[in-house]
């Protein structure tokens, strides 16, 4: 079942929910900033992981990286499940592709990604933690836990840097990144960050990997600040809004976008984005992390299937698949089983279910949701019986008014 109405997820996101930070007491330099912590899909408590920071504090360089989990996660979580991955990667896993991942770095030997990522330079040095984050999101194994794989669990991850050590973007280290990645035939280019002005040269570095054969993935928004911030009016933000780039934005189990989020123009699609797990470049252990960034990279990952389902497809149409089979909704829903299995017509419409003929779906991962389909259906039955009642008392009344006769044709009481 899909999610139904706008009003389940403001009933979500308003509810106080917080993460709590399990954080290693030895640590005292650093405490990642706590996240939402969204319902897991069968409406039990959420899960309690300490949250994945999207950038560290620049000014205070001796606090250190983002330290390792203690924590693990002990179920999937209600994103996968959106996604449909358990089936996905029964018609695709995204083998033979290769994702240009530009964010933070990511580290070569992080958990369930051993031996597939590359990460020249500095970029192998990922003191945040979010690219590796991302990079698990993308093409994760889920280690002992299959169950928290990424999209594409055998594609491989190119890792490169587009911001400073410590998380801040800029175009130029963006712009070098694309160029990087197109030298190196990407397949995919997810790019995490969003710039909020335009930038010549990045904006050329885009169109020429676009040219090369990469289809380019973009967050976008930046990841909102923690604490809050006054009314933002909507904005493009870069790479996303270059022609051809598809722009991704975050949203929560309801299918809406978290209160709060960045307001943005010409989002092709939505994913999930809130309270969803993954691995950092350190221990074993798992963080929550969320933002359109979280999004770009499930959507990043998305494409790595259908490329590695789709080879021959080129990159506009790989596009096109994607925002075609895609949930309707105000902003359509990424689904990337549809995108792998559903079969395109000449006009580019979804036309049938090809592969395993099955109809394609997505599970309802909301508790939510649930409730408000039954409080609907209690609704309607009461309205039901409410209008039963009036019209057998309206009845009850015209039948005494003719002496209780039956009616006929033409003749009214006063008759």
């Amino acid at each position: 079942m899909r999610p139904p109405a706008r009003g389940v997820a403001r009933l979500l996101s308003g509810t106080g929910l917080a993460a709590v930070l399990l954080l290693p007491a030895a640590v005292p330099a650093l405490a990642a900033p706590s996240l939402p912590r969204v319902p897991t899909a069968d409406g039990e408590k959420g899960q309690e992981l300490p949250g994945m920071p999207s950038a560290l504090d620049p000014g205070d360089a001796e606090s250190g990286c983002t330290p390792a989990s203690r924590a693990t996660a002990k179920k999937q979580d209600w994103s996968r499940q959106r996604l449909d991955l358990d089936r996905l990667h029964g018609m695709s896993t995204g083998a033979g592709v290769t994702v240009a991942l530009i964010d933070t770095g990511a580290a070569p030997d992080a958990t369930g990604l051993g031996g597939r990522i590359s990460a020249p330079g500095a970029a192998g040095d990922d003191c945040v933690g979010h690219g590796t984050f991302l990079a698990g999101l993308i093409a994760g194994t889920g280690g002992d836990n299959p169950r928290l794989a990424g999209v594409a669990p055998e594609a491989k991850i190119l890792a490169l840097r587009g911001t400073e050590p410590r998380g801040q973007a800029s175009a130029a280290l963006v712009a070098e990144a694309v160029r990087e990645a197109t030298a190196a035939r990407a397949d995919v280019i997810a790019v995490a960050v969003a710039l909020p002005l335009r930038d010549a040269e990045l904006t050329r570095a885009v169109a020429e990997a676009r040219k090369a054969g990469a289809v380019v993935v973009a967050a976008a928004t930046p990841d909102p600040p923690r604490n809050g911030t006054d009314e933002i009016p909507s904005r493009t933000y870069w790479p996303a809004g270059e022609p051809g780039v598809l722009s991704v934005a975050d949203m929560l189990p309801g299918g809406v976008r978290p209160d709060g989020a960045l307001p943005t123009r010409g989002i092709d699609l939505v994913a999930p984005g809130a309270g969803v797990v993954s691995v950092g470049p350190r221990g074993d252990g798992h963080y929550l992390g969320d933002g359109a960034s979280v999004a770009a990279a499930y959507a990043a990952g998305a494409v790595a299937a259908v490329r590695s389902a789709y080879p021959g497809e080129k990159p506009e149409d790989v596009v096109h698949r994607l925002t075609a089979t895609a949930y309707p909704a105000d902003i359509p829903q990424l689904d990337p089983y549809a995108a792998v299995t559903t079969v395109l017509g000449d006009s580019g419409a979804a036309v049938a279910v090809g592969r395993d003929a099955d109809p394609v779906t997505v599970r309802d991962t909301s508790a939510a949701d649930r409730a408000t389909g039954r409080a609907f259906l209690f609704v309607l039955l009461g309205s039901a019986a409410v209008l039963a009642v009036l019209w057998g008392g309206f009845a009850f009344s015209r039948a005494r008014l003719r002496g209780w006769r039956p009616a006929e044709a033409g003749v009214t009481a006063r008759d």
